[in-house]
């Protein structure tokens, strides 16, 4: 019911659509309820034998039967097509808030997710709710309001009759419960099956380069078919359940039609009902055992909407620990000036990652980040944009400590060029316009011949309008991360963070996203990670780490003067 409250709350909103599907759900229920009193009352004139007054009344009634139906006709189209519209504009609502809220979140939560799960909690999950708003509850208030109309017919015919035919329904609901606690299980699996299915395709096509490369085509088609045995094998056992379960319902519910018929015949032969009585308690019990029938298949789908919002509220329920503080303030006409303050670090409790991290550099400068790898160095960037915040200490941009202004303002004065290059699956002009979505062309080419990658571009059949395919498949790697490199430069952000742009280039590109560093040098502040020591020598100040804690600091002629890990790094590639 607390679930059921919250999603409640979230329909609100669409109001004035469910007060009109409803009513036109009662509308058509209290036509159903009337209709077989009318047929027989038909009855009960043939019964009585045919003159031509009782012919002018069946006609009566017979128009008035068809008037009801054909209005019937009017309030179904509005119950389904605005109960649909209303929950799926609430589906649309909620995949939407379930996929602002996970990006949202910190890089921490992703850590431990598959985008597979991700995917189907935003996409199949929500669309459970659609069972629920559109189906399941305008059929459980249709089937009270049938019942309990039923009932008081039957009542009004023969108390004794309609008595009789309740004894089935303590057993149904019996039967109900235990199903509704049996199958529960099982949708869970299979929703949770289903997730992890997702996730090894996503995984899968992602890497089937290196499924093809190593032959693992069959190994993979085993695991795939393992993931997909277990969603088989929990909705067949719910399926199974379903099978049990709905013949007995069906089996408790002909019940109550054998007592009708039997202990209804033997009244009217003693006189004690007529045959209209008879007929129409048979017409309004199968109105009656309709709704309870119904129940099994209720159930199941209410079992499932309920597996579907338990996973769709766990994401909204995770808490988004990047926060802005209530007096967080904007970030405006920053120069660039960073500053670590004893900070730590640490993923998870006892595992530091960072140590009494402290340095300072002002607008302008080129830090670079050297070590060995799994040190911090890349973690300690992610501070710098506050995809994390510090264990202890503090990282302060233009002496305000970033934790106390608004992270839009933060992160629109950082531009990342990150060793994993990620380019959309569009075209050059919209990965590189990415970063700036009011920017020109012009810009546009700006900021690639500024990374030296307009002329690569050129010599493209298509130019700026090339597809780069998913993650930039049909580009080299230089070329992506030239690419990363102008998306950075037409941010026109006063810090620019580079994790080994160098990283997956030829040593002629290399020369010449050095030369684009050394153009962006003096004018924004640069914080660059590096495995080559070739690419940082021009670097203002080297902090090289080393077990998470900053061992070494200088610049390049500095630091290879002193014996240490920079000078070690710095001849072994030499030598190389």
């Amino acid at each position: 019911m607390k679930l059921l409250w919250r999603l409640g709350r979230d329909a609100i909103k669409y109001r004035t659509l469910y007060i009109i599907a409803i009513l036109s759900t009662l509308a058509m229920t209290l036509i159903n309820l009337a209709a077989p009193k009318l047929l027989a009352s038909m009855t009960s004139l043939i019964e009585d034998g045919i003159t031509d007054n009782t012919s002018r009344k069946i006609l009566q009634l017979t128009a008035i039967l068809i008037t009801l139906y054909l209005i019937k006709i009017v309030f179904r189209y509005l119950s389904n097509y605005l109960a649909h519209k209303a929950a799926w504009n609430l589906v649309e609502e909620m995949r939407v808030r379930v996929y602002n809220h996970i990006q949202s979140l910190s890089m921490g939560f992703f850590s431990n997710k598959q985008t597979g799960d991700l995917m189907s909690r935003v996409v199949n999950d929500t669309a459970t709710f659609e069972l629920l708003y559109a189906h399941i509850i305008p059929e459980i208030m249709t089937n009270v309001v049938t019942v309990v109309g039923v009932m008081l017919i039957l009542l009004s015919i023969n108390v004794r009759l309609a008595l009789l035919t309740c004894i089935p329904i303590p057993l149904i609901l019996i039967a109900g419960w235990l199903f509704a606690h049996k199958v529960r299980p099982n949708f869970k699996i299979s929703q949770r099956a289903q997730a992890e299915l997702n996730s090894k395709l996503q995984d899968n096509f992602s890497g089937i380069h290196e499924i093809q490369a190593f032959g693992k085509e069959a190994e993979e088609a085993t695991a795939v078919s393992q993931q997909a045995q277990v969603f088989t094998t929990a909705m067949l056992h719910a399926l199974n359940l379903s099978a049990v379960f709905h013949p007995t319902v069906e089996f408790l519910s002909s019940i109550g039609t054998v007592i009708v018929i039997g202990v209804g015949g033997i009244l009217a032969y003693n006189g004690q009902l007529t045959i209209s009585d008879i007929l129409a308690f048979l017409l309004y019990l199968s109105l009656f055992y309709t709704p309870i029938s119904g129940m099994a298949r209720l159930l199941e789908e209410v079992q499932q909407a309920y597996a579907g919002a338990e996973r769709v509220m766990e994401i909204l329920d995770t808490p988004t620990e990047i926060k802005c503080s209530p007096d967080a303030v904007t970030l405006r006409e920053v120069k660039g000036s960073i500053e670590f303050e004893a900070v730590d670090f640490q993923y998870e409790k006892d595992m530091p990652i960072l140590k009494d991290i402290s340095f300072a550099c002002r607008p302008g400068e080129m830090v670079a980040l050297v070590g060995p790898t799994g040190v911090g160095k890349t973690t300690l960037t992610q501070l710098i944009s506050r995809f994390y915040d510090p264990t202890a200490g503090s990282v302060k941009i233009d002496n305000k400590d970033i934790r106390e202004v608004v992270l839009d303002s933060l992160r629109a004065n950082i531009a990342p060029v990150l060793q994993d290059t990620f380019l959309f699956n569009g075209t050059i002009l919209d990965n590189i316009g990415y970063a700036d979505p009011r920017a020109s062309f012009e810009d546009i080419v700006a900021a690639a011949k500024a990374a030296r990658i307009h002329d690569n571009i050129m010599d493209m059949p298509q130019q700026y309008d090339t597809k780069v395919g998913e993650r930039g498949i049909r580009l080299s790697g230089g070329q992506k991360q030239r690419i990363a490199i102008a998306r950075a430069i037409l941010r026109k952000a006063p810090i620019i963070i580079l994790d080994e742009a160098t990283a997956s280039v030829d040593v002629e590109t290399e020369r010449e996203i050095q030369r684009a560093i050394a153009d962006l040098a003096g004018t924004r502040t640069i914080v660059a990670i590096a495995h080559r020591l070739s690419t940082i020598q021009n670097a203002d100040m080297i902090l090289v780490l080393e077990d998470g804690r900053i061992v070494q600091r200088g610049n390049h002629q500095e630091l290879i003067q002193q014996e240490g890990l920079y000078k070690r790094l710095n001849l072994a590639q030499n030598n190389l």
